[in-house]
């Protein structure tokens, strides 16, 4: 059986599309982003965190792609959930179209979360994350950073990611400072009737484009 599959929208709905995933966690260009998984996960193994997909971008990317945290579907795939556009969730499908359609490449941006493990309220259903939430995931945000030393661009996707983003920057000494762009969250409630939404999402993927393929003709 080949080790890779082609990839898309909802193809993580395929069985054979995880396990060649899974199979590539490890792969030389991926084992720092997800030995991070591990060690995030052995810190409290109670958090249900994603792996790095290994169809994204490695510790080279340009490009950081920061959502809110993990969505109840990939809560549902358990210890071989992804951090993908691949995932079979109508936010993932919003985003791999936006993505396919500025040109930037797959593999030349990271796709994460500013909370990376699930969130869930008191009767256990998933939920939003809080800025409490944002607290406590700020050390691992400075470990991600410092594993992208090439990072010259990050999109933020919705209030909550841009919020952690610029509060982890503006309390860090002597940081890099990448340029940064807030956008709205690419999920069904934002986006479904919000064509300025999408717009604004593809646009700043453009950016993200011209950033990783070295560009000047920044829109």
């Amino acid at each position: 059986m080949a080790d890779h599959f082609p990839t898309g929208a909802r193809a993580l709905r395929d069985p054979q599309v995880r396990a060649a995933k899974m199979r590539r966690l490890d792969d030389p260009r991926m084992v720092t982003l997800n030995d991070l998984v591990r060690r995030w996960r052995q810190q409290d193994a109670a958090r249900h965190i994603p792996w790095f997909d290994p169809d994204g971008g490695d510790t080279r990317a340009r490009v950081l792609v920061l959502m809110e945290a993990p969505g109840p579907r990939t809560v549902q795939d358990g210890d071989a959930g992804f951090c993908s556009e691949d995932n079979d969730d109508a936010t993932a499908a919003t985003l791999h179209e936006l993505r396919h359609r500025s040109s930037l490449p797959r593999d030349a941006y990271v796709r994460w979360n500013i909370v990376p493990w699930a969130v869930y309220a008191p009767d256990g259903h998933w939920r939003a994350p809080t800025d409490q939430d944002l607290l406590h995931a700020e050390p691992a945000l400075g470990d991600l950073l410092a594993a992208l030393p090439q990072l010259r661009l990050v999109i933020c996707m919705g209030a909550k990611a841009l919020t952690g983003f610029m509060r982890h920057i503006t309390l860090t000494d002597n940081l890099t400072l990448p340029v940064v762009l807030g956008v709205p969250h690419p999920s069904q409630r934002n986006t479904r009737a919000r064509t300025e939404a999408l717009t604004r999402i593809e646009n700043a993927l453009r950016v993200g484009a011209a950033v990783a393929l070295e560009r000047n003709d920044l829109p």
